[in-house]
Order: C-alpha cells, then sequence, then structure tokens
C-alpha cells in the first residue's frame, strides 16, 4: 500500500535488467529451502493457545483473519463525518463498536481514514479499541498495525514521533547497523504506542525505474544488497519487540503498473525469480521475520493460471510455505486493490486467498461482504474450521510473541518519554547524513562556500508530507543553510502544475544577482515543467545545484547543472541531512543503491550503482 504514485517512463524490460547485471552479478541465490530462524512450533505454547481457539465460535475464528481500517481518531466518540463514514460501511458509526461486530483480529491505521492526530492519541485509541474487543467474552487482544516505511512515500505517523530515512536511502548508506538502528528506533516507538505489527521493511527488488508503486521504497536494485539490508530491518523491528513484515511476496520490483489500479505482469522466468526477486524474501525467512504479505501480481513463470499471487496456492503454499519453508503469518496486500480485484467477485476474494494459504485478510473492499463470505464458506463447506484454526494458531503466535495477551494496554506515560525523544531524534539525523548521495560536483562547487555563494536562490516543489506534519521542503533547506551562514530566498510550488511559464519567469529573476541556486525536484520526467525550470536557471550562468528529492533519476534529465544531491525522500530529517552536505557541514557517503540510466540513450547507464562523489574527488 501506499499513498502517491509516481509518472512511469517507458523503459525496456530487459535493457533494465541488463543494466543491473554488474550489481547483481555476485547473487548466488540458491534452491535449497530457507530454514527460518527461531522455532515456530512450541507445543506448550501451541497446547494453550489451542485451548483459546476452541472456546471461539465460528464468527470469532472469522474476525481473527481480518484485519481491516476504521474512520476515526477516538474510538468511541469520532467525529460525524467519520461516524457517518463508519456506518456506511459497516453499519455501526463507531471504530469500537467495528471490532466488537465483526469480531476483528487487527485493525490498521491510517491517515487517511483520520486515525493519526498525533503519537499520544494513538496510544489512548489504542488502549480504548483493546478494552473493548476484551469486553466480549471469548475474545483476545487486537493486533493494531500500521504501514510506517517511513522517507517521504509511505509514513503514516508524522512528528512528534522520530521520523527516519526510507529504505532506498538506506540502501544508499549501505550500513546493516544503521539500517537495523532505524528499525530499532522507530519500533520502539511504535510498540509505546501499542502498534505491535509494522508492514515492512519492503524486500522488492527495484531493478525497473518505471515503477510507479516501490521505487524508493526499495533498498536498491541489487538483490544481494537488499536481502542484507532486510535482515537488518527484521532484526531491529523484531528486537524492538514488534512483529516486522517483508512484502511484497514474490516481488514486486519489476512491473510498470501500479498493482492499486491494475495487475500487474511479472515476465520473469524461474532463474530471474531465483535470482532478482527471492534473496530479499529468504534473508527474512532465515532472520526470523513473523510475517510476509503477498502482491498482487500476475508470475506465470510461478503460476501459469495467471492468478495474483496473493490468491495463487502455488505461490503462496507451493513457494512460500512449502519451498522456502516459512510458517510464519502470511497476511495479504490490501484487498480493496484493484490488481486482486480483477479476476473475482469481493466475495470469493477472501476465501480464494485463505484456501491460497494466507492467513491474515487485510482490508477488504467491503468488510460485511467479505466477512459473510468467509462464514458462508466454512457453512457451505468450502473451508472448514480446521482450516482457520491453522491460520489463528500463526496469528496467536505472533500475538503472544509481542506481548499482547498478557497486557495489550500501553502506559501514556512511557509513550510520552519514548516518542520523538531526544537521542533518537540525533541518531535519526545522524543515520541520515550517512546517506544522502552527491552525483555530480563540477568544478568542485560543493561544498558551498559562505564567503563566495553566501546570496542563495532555493526554489522548487514541495511535495506534500506523507503526514502533513513535515513543513516545505524549500523551507527547510532554506531554514537550514540559513542556520549555517548563508542568506536565503525560498520560493516554493506545490507541484508540477504550478510551475507555470510566468513562475519559471520569475524564479528567472529571483536568481539574477545570486551566487548560486539549489533547485529541488521530485519526479522530474522528460515532458516535466521542474525541467524547464531547471534549464532556464542553468541558462543564468549561476551556478545551480540540483537535490533530488526522491528518485535519483532526475539528474539524468538535467544535464548543466554544477552539482546533484540525491536525498531519496523529503521528510524533514532527509532534507535537512541533504542541505548539510551541500553547505559542506557534513561529508556525502552515500552511494546509488541503483543504476541511473541517461536520458537520451536508457541502453546506457549514466551513473553505475555505487557511484557516490565525496568532497575530495
Amino acid at each position: 500500500m501506499h499513498d502517491q504514485n509516481q509518472p512511469s517512463r517507458q523503459v525496456s524490460r530487459r535493457t533494465l535488467l541488463a543494466a543491473t547485471a554488474v550489481a547483481t552479478a555476485a547473487v548466488t541465490a540458491g534452491a535449497a529451502p530457507a530454514v527460518a530462524a527461531g522455532p515456530y512450533h512450541r507445543p506448550d505454547r501451541d497446547a494453550r493457545l489451542k485451548k483459546l481457539i476452541a472456546k471461539m465460535s465460528l464468527e470469532q475464528k472469522v474476525g481473527q483473519l481480518f484485519v481491516h481500517w476504521v474512520s476515526g481518531n477516538d474510538a468511541h466518540n469520532p467525529a460525524p463525518r467519520d461516524a457517518e463514514e463508519n456506518l456506511k460501511r459497516t453499519g455501526v458509526r463507531t471504530p469500537a463498536e467495528i471490532v466488537k461486530k465483526f469480531h476483528l483480529g487487527g485493525v490498521i491505521y491510517f491517515g487517511w481514514s483520520n486515525n493519526v492526530s498525533n503519537p499520544r492519541q494513538l496510544g489512548g485509541m489504542t488502549n480504548d479499541l483493546q478494552t473493548a474487543t476484551l469486553s466480549q467474552s471469548g475474545s483476545v487482544p487486537l493486533l493494531l498495525s500500521i504501514d510506517q516505511e517511513h522517507g517521504g512515500i509511505v509514513t503514516r505517523v508524522g512528528l512528534p514521533a522520530t521520523q527516519l530515512p526510507g529504505a532506498m536511502a538506506l540502501g544508499a548508506g549501505g550500513s546493516r547497523s544503521d539500517t537495523r538502528t532505524a528499525a530499532y528506533i522507530a519500533g520502539t516507538e511504535l510498540a509505546a504506542m501499542g502498534i505491535y505489527q509494522n508492514y515492512a521493511p519492503v524486500a522488492d527488488v527495484n531493478v525497473n525505474p518505471a515503477n510507479p508503486v516501490i521505487g524508493v521504497r526499495s533498498f536498491g536494485s541489487d538483490p544481494n544488497a537488499a536481502a542484507r539490508l532486510v535482515a537488518a530491518q527484521v532484526d531491529g523491528y523484531q528486537g524492538a519487540g514488534v512483529s516486522a513484515c517483508a512484502k511484497h511476496f514474490p516481488g514486486h520490483g519489476d512491473t510498470a503498473t501500479d498493482s492499486h489500479t491494475g495487475l500487474p505482469l511479472i515476465t520473469h522466468t524461474r532463474a530471474e525469480w531465483d535470482k532478482l526477486d527471492a534473496p530479499p524474501f529468504r534473508s527474512a525467512i532465515r532472520a526470523g521475520i513473523d510475517a510476509i504479505m503477498t502482491a498482487h501480481i500476475q508470475v506465470p513463470a510461478l503460476d501459469p493460471s495467471n492468478d495474483p499471487a496473493t490468491l495463487s496456492r502455488p505461490i503462496i503454499t507451493g513457494i512460500l510455505r512449502q519451498e522456502l519453508g516459512f510458517d510464519g503469518v502470511i497476511v495479504t496486500d490490501a484487498l480493496n486493490m484493484e490488481g486482486v480485484r480483477t479476476k473475482y467477485g469481493d466475495d470469493r476474494v477472501p476465501v480464494l486467498a485463505l484456501k491460497a494459504g494466507v492467513d491474515q485478510l487485510l482490508f477488504p473492499y467491503d468488510l460485511p461482504v467479505a466477512w459473510n463470505a468467509v462464514v458462508k464458506a466454512v457453512q457451505d463447506g468450502e473451508l472448514t474450521e480446521a482450516r482457520l484454526d491453522e491460520s489463528i494458531l500463526r496469528i496467536l503466535r505472533m500475538k503472544e510473541k509481542v506481548g499482547l495477551l498478557k497486557n495489550p494496554h500501553v502506559s501514556l506515560s512511557k509513550l510520552d518519554r519514548v516518542v520523538g525523544n531526544r537521542k533518537h531524534r540525533a541518531a535519526a539525523d545522524r543515520i541520515t547524513e550517512r546517506t544522502t548521495t552527491l552525483l555530480v560536483n563540477e568544478d568542485e562547487l560543493l561544498p558551498l562556500s559562505k564567503r563566495r555563494h553566501r546570496n542563495l536562490l532555493v526554489v522548487g516543489v514541495n511535495p506534500v508530507s506523507p503526514t502533513a506534519t513535515d513543513r516545505p521542503a524549500t523551507t527547510v533547506v532554506s531554514e537550514t543553510l540559513n542556520a549555517l551562514g548563508f542568506a536565503t530566498t525560498a520560493v516554493g510550488y506545490a507541484n508540477n502544475a504550478a510551475i507555470t511559464p510566468a513562475a519559471i519567469d520569475a524564479a528567472v529573476a529571483a536568481a539574477a544577482g545570486k551566487n548560486a541556486v539549489v533547485v529541488l525536484t521530485s519526479n522530474l520526467g522528460a515532458t516535466s515543467n521542474q525541467r524547464t525550470l531547471v534549464t532556464r536557471l542553468v541558462a543564468t550562468g549561476v551556478p545551480v545545484v540540483l537535490l533530488a528529492l526522491r528518485n535519483p533519476y532526475d539528474v539524468a534529465y538535467t544535464p548543466g547543472v554544477a552539482a546533484a544531491v540525491s536525498s531519496y525522500g523529503w521528510t524533514e530529517v532527509e532534507v535537512r541531512a541533504a542541505a548539510r552536505v551541500v553547505a559542506g557541514r557534513v561529508e556525502p557517503e552515500g552511494k546509488l543503491p541503483v543504476p541511473v540510466q541517461r536520458a537520451d540513450d536508457p541502453t546506457k547507464v549514466l551513473f553505475p550503482v555505487g557511484h557516490g562523489l565525496s568532497f575530495d574527488d
């Protein structure tokens, strides 16, 4: 799941696979089943959990399989518009009533559903939802979950919680220790809010720059490097007491279709899948990951039926369970996505997913339809209660592991001490500063000199904050540089469309008399207004520093810039780190985790994996 799309670029898949050949040549996937770390089966524990299952009604068992969203930031008193939304979709008005009516096993928090105001509010809502759940006889605590990948695209809890670099930024840093620490900090803060399942890390290998849904959410295009960092994040999250979830199996990295809006086709051969897609998932399983999320993609080499992987028994049971040896929780990607709804109705999708071998049913399009369909499938004999019990046992093992069965409530005073504390924020700054990548530095323009480049224009796009808590990127860059002794003028645009011809003329005029220009871009393409802006600024003769806020690929479309830096995200922590690199307060240490192809000839690589300059180069 994600919130924003990036425009696709028409580059052939085979070209992209060839461009990553150097990076992937050292990968040795192997075909032997992975051995999961840590015991999934403990007879004493399982006997105890089976007693809990035996006390459940059919309706309670079905409910345990569902993880759904609720509208509003208060379990009992949501805002009127949220209450109406709940009523329209579920027949009841409050989040507390929803979890009780459907006996939900979990709830997923989102920003767009108005769940997230601040960390303390989330902790209080979690406590109230747990109390409501446990008010029913035979119930077990909820598993509260979230997509907190960090970086500029998928982050749900914003400031004052600690903001951390996203996956591709960490891939540029290349440090297992930093990657583990980032996940540990994130997990510690989520646990303090009572959120014990995080749908991270992304284990997809982004070999396709045209990928509209993964991109910087991936650690990079090298399967071996991604595998190392996925395992590090598993260690970090689960060391903090939060269940990690690797996604999106069997691998969503090589697609030009967004599974939110269509059903992507992955044409990798089985050998290519073993080499390119499988290594991070194998690594996650060896690290003892608690959960793996499916992808709504077709992979004919793995299942010639072309059913979405989420509904494919050959992929879910045959490969993930039997071949890779994973016996943790398998959770679907959101079942409201078009990729899983293109072939079957909303009443069939959850049943087919269970028959394929999944355990948790995430976010169906219509909860009453999906929930009743599973109940009916059991009553009609299409599914057995024993089959449900298998999945419920795995879910309860995970709930017990994170401590939910002992104490599902959180201390709000502890939450206040943990979330966003000074130690966490300082570590986030240090980690992020080691991810910023210097791609171009003509005539050693960077670091900018306070003596020669004191007067600066900071201009460019301000991508929407994923949590609505980060300030505009141009503001953060400007304030950071001002604090370091520069004098800046900041001009920001809400999006690419806001960069009109008149706005470009004004920016060019504002550059007159400046010692340098720092221009911020996001998803800059061949026909982008941003490209015109950069080209016109370069033509003024004033040295131009490009700061690519999202994809490092922007540099391919901006010839003539004197310097180029990639931050891989636009949260304050990432943008602040990039500004400090531009000013020379810290050395650039990041290395490209993906290749950048030439804009005029995508068969050729402009900058290879591993490229990254220092100020001494």
